[in-house]
């Protein structure tokens, strides 16, 4: 495993890291998700990302009675959560500053931990004003409840106003965002935040780099069963996948696999190592309901340099198709 920087910052993550989206609480049992961990940990991840949006916060509870169980060193992994979703009820969704603060409170009791490494606003807050929230988590830093804090899938005009807005009052800006980032999702990453990684030195945990199972390749030959887009609360992505942009994207999958095939590796290696070729990446969150998914993924970064120009153009040429 090789670790990265996370952007600008001094914090050091492994390049391949693990997440409880969809699978935890939800997918696999508790003693499944203990077991994936476990290899995950032991391959070097050192990141394992949640959010209190996960299964309704089941999902940190999972990952925390095993991060105790475990007793792994404080020092050897890094945990974040995510702030947006919490309830249906006035102010328990947001980023008001009480939601942000009560939130980041029952994300530290769920995980069992004393500190949250990393606390990301899940989605950018019409309803409350910035510097409200630039606040809040400065309070949370200064309290030393939160080491870093950043965004997720805030547009780049949204970052760079927090970043005004931490300078001008002496505040702790962002430092990093968690974007959605694959070979058919490249606009934010590779475009719109392109002037953030200098300018601000703005770290990313990109998620989703196997599209959501697609670039897996299981999907080829129509849904196998017992996989998410099977699972009802996920009825959304089952349509984003039956439709028309869905089936082109299938054609390419296989001229993808092809490409793994010739360089003797998985198609899902192929895809995680293409992530990691980009430098302003710092970690690729995978998920994975498996064993045998988890030791692949974490094998990924092994193909990377076996990604030289002539391949890097192959893969190109297949995308643009």
């Amino acid at each position: 495993m090789k670790y990265r920087r996370l952007g600008k910052s001094g914090l050091q993550l492994s390049e391949l890291s693990f997440g409880a989206w969809i699978t935890f609480a939800q997918q696999i049992s508790n003693e499944i998700a203990e077991e994936l961990m476990t290899i995950a940990y032991d391959s070097g991840a050192n990141f394992f990302d949640n959010a209190e949006a996960y299964a309704e916060g089941r999902a940190e509870m999972v990952m925390g009675s095993i991060l105790k169980k475990k007793g792994w060193p404080r020092d050897t992994f890094v945990v974040s959560s995510k702030v947006f979703w919490g309830g249906d009820r006035p102010n328990q969704e947001g980023l008001s500053r009480k939601h942000v603060i009560e939130a980041c409170h029952a994300a530290l009791r769920r995980l069992q931990v004393d500190y949250l490494d990393l606390y990301f606003c899940h989605r950018a807050d019409p309803n409350t004003p910035i510097e409200e929230t630039v606040r809040a988590m400065s309070d949370l830093i200064a309290q030393g409840k939160v080491l870093y804090w950043g965004t997720s899938e805030w547009s780049a005009a949204a970052i760079l106003r927090a970043h005004a807005i931490a300078r001008e009052l002496h505040l702790v800006p962002p430092t990093m965002e968690q974007p959605q980032y694959n070979m058919f999702e490249r606009e934010k990453v590779e475009r719109e935040f392109l002037p953030l990684y200098e300018k601000l030195g703005l770290g990313t945990t990109v998620w989703s780099p196997l599209a959501s199972g697609l670039l897996t390749g299981k999907y080829n030959e129509g849904d196998p069963g017992d996989t998410r887009i099977s699972m009802p609360m996920y009825s959304w992505l089952r349509q984003e996948f039956e439709d028309d942009e869905a089936r082109r994207q299938l054609g390419k999958v296989k001229q993808l696999a092809k490409v793994a095939g010739d360089l003797g590796v998985t198609l899902p290696k192929l895809a995680l190592a293409w992530c990691l070729k980009n430098p302003n990446v710092s970690t690729v969150i995978t998920g994975a309901s498996k064993p045998e998914q988890v030791r692949e993924n974490m094998e990924a970064g092994e193909v990377v340099d076996q990604l030289d120009d002539g391949v890097m153009k192959r893969i190109e040429s297949i995308l643009q198709m």
